[in-house]
C-alpha cells in the first residue's frame, strides 16, 4: 500500500491490519509510551476545506510518532491546481516531504496528487470519499460491539462521501448497511452495485428511516449541508424533513442502538441535542478515533 485514497482500493486484509495496528497504538499511548517511528519525517497537509478533527488529529498523530506536520492553506500556494498544476505540486512536495495529506473538493485532485507524487498520499476528504473517517468509525464500532461481522448500520440522511466510504467498509468487513435518504439525495446506484459485488446484500437503500433503523446496531447520521452547499441550505432542510435522528425515530430501533455522527453536528437539524447527548451516543469516541486511526495509517505508510 503506497497511498490511502479510498476504502474500495484497499483489500479486506489491509483494512483489518490497519484496525489492529490502530488498537495496538491506542493501548501503547494510553499506557504512557511512544512510538518514534516517524522521527525526522515530515507530512505536508494541504487544505481546500477547513476542519477541526482532520487538522488537529493529523498534526497530533505526527507529533505522537515524533514527526513534523506542515499545515498548508490554499492561499499559501495560490490554490491547489490554480497557480500551478496539481502534478507539479505533487512532484515538488515529493522532493521536500515524506508524505502528503490533502483535504479537497474534487476527488480527481487527490488521485492526481497520488499519480505524480513519489511519497505516500492520504485522502483526508474529497467530495466523493472520506476513508479516514470511515475507518475511525469502524474502529469505534468494533470497540463498542466487540465485533464487525454481522453488524447492521442504519445511515439516515445524505448519501454523501461518508455514506459511500462506509458502504465499501461494510462490504469489505462483513457488515450490513441500510441507507434511508430522501429522493435526490440517495447514494448512487453504482456504489451500491460495486459494494454488493464485494459482499452480496451488504448495502441496501430504502426511503423510510423507521424501517432502516429497525434491528440496527448503529444509527448514523451526518450533516444535511456540507461545505460548498451553503446556498442550498434552506432547500435541503425542507427536503430532509422526516429524516432527523430524534427520540421518535429511535423508538423503531433497538434500545441499545449506538448513535454515531462524524461531526460537526448541527443539532436541531439532522440530529436533536437530546439524542446527541444521550447515553447511547458514541460521537466523541468516533472523534477520538480519528487520531487513533491516523497514527496507524501514518506509521503504515511513512514508517
Amino acid at each position: 500500500m503506497k497511498d490511502f485514497l479510498s476504502i474500495n482500493e484497499c483489500s479486506s486484509k489491509e483494512l483489518h491490519e490497519l484496525l489492529n495496528l490502530s488498537s495496538q497504538l491506542k493501548r501503547l499511548y494510553r499506557a504512557g509510551n511512544q512510538d518514534t517511528c516517524l522521527s525526522g519525517k515530515v507530512l505536508a497537509m494541504l487544505f481546500e476545506k477547513p476542519s477541526l478533527r482532520t487538522l488537529i488529529s493529523f498534526q497530533v498523530a505526527m507529533a505522537d510518532l515524533a514527526g513534523t506536520a506542515i499545515y498548508v492553506k490554499p492561499e499559501d500556494i495560490g490554490g491547489i491546481g490554480k497557480r500551478e498544476p496539481v502534478k507539479d505540486i505533487a512532484r515538488v512536495l515529493s522532493r521536500y516531504v515524506d508524505g502528503i495529506m490533502a483535504r479537497t473538493f474534487e476527488h480527481e485532485t487527490i488521485t492526481e496528487l497520488a499519480e505524480f507524487a513519489t511519497v505516500p498520499v492520504i485522502n483526508a476528504l474529497t467530495d466523493r470519499s472520506h476513508p479516514c473517517q470511515a475507518m475511525a468509525d469502524v474502529l469505534t464500532i468494533e470497540e463498542h460491539l466487540g465485533k464487525l461481522e454481522g453488524v447492521k448500520i442504519a445511515f439516515i440522511g445524505d448519501g454523501n462521501n461518508v455514506a459511500r466510504s462506509l458502504a465499501f467498509a461494510c462490504a469489505k468487513l462483513g457488515m450490513k448497511m441500510v441507507i434511508a435518504a430522501p429522493a435526490g439525495y440517495q447514494l448512487d446506484a453504482e456504489t451500491i452495485e460495486e459494494a454488493n459485488k464485494i459482499l452480496a446484500g451488504s448495502v441496501e437503500q430504502i426511503g423510510e428511516p423507521a424501517q432502516a433503523v429497525a434491528g440496527a446496531d448503529i444509527v448514523y447520521t451526518d450533516t444535511w449541508v456540507s461545505m460548498g452547499q451553503e446556498k442550498e441550505k434552506q432547500k435541503r432542510i425542507k427536503d430532509f424533513e422526516g429524516f432527523q435522528v430524534n427520540a421518535e425515530l429511535l423508538k423503531s430501533a433497538p434500545a441499545g442502538a449506538k448513535i454515531m455522527h462524524c461531526l460537526p453536528a448541527y443539532r436541531g437539524y439532522e440530529i436533536t441535542d437530546e439524542v446527541a447527548e444521550s447515553a447511547n451516543s458514541i460521537m466523541f469516541d468516533q472523534a477520538e478515533n480519528r487520531l487513533t486511526f491516523q497514527r496507524a495509517l501514518l506509521k503504515r505508510l511513512m514508517g
